[in-house]
């Protein structure tokens, strides 16, 4: 038997849904989701954690039931992602609103409906504090703050949300005037919000729990403390993950210092997405074709799924490991152990079906090809990318070329494999287009 990486998927478990199901496709290990959403449950705290999904990693309906299903709630990006979680069986008392959006028309009705059936709406800009001031008093409905910290740390420049490239929430030279608008108003803040960036430097998350805690002590209500998501997940095997119990004992000393401080005893709440089900996916893929474009050049391999199935090479660069398998089952090679293999002759590079000259699962960030050192397949045999759970189905360029979207599928904890979402049809593509 043989894992791809620390799953419970092997490379038979990823023939024989091949053979079942065909390629392309997304595949799910559940174990592996349960895992961690039990890890990040235990992290260690003060006074309490509450831990909400960052739903837009993945936001298959499945996969929510199943991490929900733990106990962990949901951190929303958009009114629709609340909507949609809401089709899936959860009430919008478990849910967090935080948008750049501002809500006018119909938007601006959802969210007043949504907030009056438990939804907590995250004020992210003074705009966003205006429009909502009046509904919220009337309605004695509390809200959170988001605030901007001026320092942020992400894996790439486009995932750091906290520095003065990014505008997520109210920067804190406008938090005096925030406050002031809000007393005035009669606006009660019980939870205040500082997210700085995704997979950062973990030095720089726990900066950002003093940093939080200092506006902690202007805002009297305050009772939770939203420490954002960001948690760092290694997809390859020369990355390290972030120590979430090593962050968390920080942040529980820092709670039980400003307890000792100022008499107030706050909740940490945390918004994981990445970590929870990063690792847990798979693009798999099948060979079709094999080119070389010469003694100074590369060796193709192309795939049936490419960059529309996953955008995040093309992005910003992003790394994920690679998995050889042949069509019979055997591992051929893994990103985890490349010792049989020879640089001299084994460096390909993935590709696509996409009109793209980007179209590789391998490109640093001004989207230049990297040759990867994996196997010679041969055609009709599988290419797995790995790391693929979040950020991946979520964010791809479907129908790009009028391809489809592939199917999700699940390997249950049992062993079993079901379909979590069926492959999209070319009907489904062209159904709202209409003729002249």
């Amino acid at each position: 038997m043989s894992t791809l990486g620390n799953t419970a998927v092997t490379s038979e478990i990823i023939a024989r849904a091949v053979k079942e199901f065909g390629t392309p496709f997304y595949l799910y290990d559940e174990r592996m989701i349960l895992d961690k959403c039990l890890e990040v449950l235990k992290m260690p705290n003060a006074f309490g954690l509450h831990v909400g999904y960052a739903m837009k990693a993945n936001s298959s309906r499945a996969l929510l039931q199943l991490i929900t299903g733990l106990g962990i709630d949901l951190d929303l990006s958009s009114l629709n992602e609340g909507l949609r979680a809401h089709m899936a069986g959860i009430p919008y008392s478990r849910m967090m609103l935080t948008t750049q959006d501002v809500p006018r028309g119909r938007s601006r009705h959802d969210l007043e409906e949504l907030m009056l059936k438990g939804m907590k709406y995250n004020v992210c800009s003074l705009r966003q504090l205006h429009l909502i001031a009046d509904f919220a008093v009337a309605n004695r409905i509390k809200l959170c703050i988001r605030l901007h910290p001026g320092v942020g740390s992400g894996e790439s420049v486009t995932r750091n949300t906290g520095d003065k490239y990014s505008c997520f929430g109210i920067h804190l030279n406008d938090l005096e005037k925030a406050l002031a608008f809000a007393d005035e108003k009669g606006i009660v803040f019980d939870e205040i919000h500082m997210h700085i960036g995704s997979g950062g430097d973990p030095d720089l998350w726990r900066a950002n729990i003093d940093r939080e805690l200092s506006c902690v002590e202007q805002l009297s209500d305050v009772q939770i403390v939203n420490l954002g998501g960001g948690f760092k997940e290694a997809r390859m095997p020369d990355e390290k993950p972030a120590d979430i119990q090593q962050l968390g004992l920080y942040a529980r000393r820092k709670f039980h210092e400003f307890y000792e401080r100022t008499g107030r005893k706050l909740i940490m709440a945390i918004e994981p997405g990445t970590f929870i089900v990063a690792n847990a996916g798979f693009v798999v893929t099948s060979v079709v074709d094999k080119k070389s474009t010469g003694e100074d050049g590369f060796n193709f391999l192309i795939a049936d799924a490419g960059m529309e199935a996953n955008t995040r090479p093309l992005l910003y660069g992003a790394r994920h490991p690679f998995y050889v398998v042949s069509k019979t089952g055997k591992l051929l090679s893994s990103e985890f152990d490349l010792s049989e293999l020879y640089p001299e002759a084994d460096y390909r590079v993935i590709v696509g079906r996409c009109c793209e000259s980007g179209d590789s699962q391998s490109l640093d960030s001004q989207g230049h090809i990297i040759p990867r050192l994996m196997a010679n397949p041969a055609v009709d045999d599988i290419l797995v990318i790995g790391g693929a759970g979040a950020y991946v189905s979520a964010m791809c360029l479907a129908n790009y070329n009028s391809y489809v979207q592939p199917a999700e599928i699940l390997l249950r904890s049992n062993g079993s494999m079901c379909v979590i979402r069926k492959e999209q049809t070319l009907e489904q593509v062209v159904e709202n287009e209409l003729f002249l």
